[in-house]
């Protein structure tokens, strides 16, 4: 991709690779990149991304270097006014970065990203309702609770896989079922729900 540099990275988080004109580029990393806007019209370019606008977009990320990888190319700036930290698409889990999947697709670093409002702290020994393993005594950017009954908790991990299996139409919570709360928080903490 020659937003990312990353020949191979996770579709889940960067979606599919499109090669038109050139340009090989994930479909998330157009979707997240600096200045770079979507035309009107789908059909032009990449999904409506102008390869004279992709080409200006890796131009000026050619000077930025990622915090997370320290490597040169980042796309992506922390959307928290007069913060400079920028960040690839494929590092932003690595450096707890949320990239929020909803129309603007905003990103923010680790120290400006939203976090979750629920008052809420696992019981000893709690485990993820997802794959069994014991979750930190606390919400951090890797453990999540759900916002509806303050119960289920998992690892960011596992919830982005069950999201990705499940869809937005059959995404809830895995212990309540909560649908509609429980996709507006996994949204806004940056978990893709195709």
């Amino acid at each position: 991709c020659m937003l990312c540099r990353r020949a191979e990275a996770d579709p889940d988080i960067c979606g599919r690779k499109l090669e038109k004109q050139g340009l090989c580029v994930h479909v998330f990393c157009l979707f997240f990149a600096n200045e770079l806007f979507q035309q009107w019209d789908k059909e032009v370019g990449l999904m409506g991304f102008l390869p004279e606008d992709i080409q200006r977009t890796i131009e000026r990320a050619a000077q930025k270097r990622c915090f997370v990888c320290g490597e040169g190319g980042a796309t992506i700036t922390c959307r928290e006014t007069g913060c400079d930290r920028s960040f690839h698409l494929p590092c932003a889990v690595e450096g707890g970065c949320i990239t929020q999947f909803l129309p603007q697709y905003r990103s923010f670093c680790w120290e400006h990203r939203p976090e979750q409002a629920v008052e809420a702290a696992p019981e000893e020994n709690t485990t993820c309702l997802i794959c069994l393993d014991p979750v930190e005594d606390r919400k951090s950017y890797s453990t999540m609770v759900c916002p509806a009954c303050k119960h289920a908790w998992f690892h960011r991990g596992c919830i982005q896989g069950q999201a990705v299996c499940a869809g937005i139409s059959r995404f809830q919570c895995p212990l309540c079922r909560d649908k509609d709360l429980f996709l507006l928080e996994m949204l806004a903490m940056g978990i893709r729900i195709p």
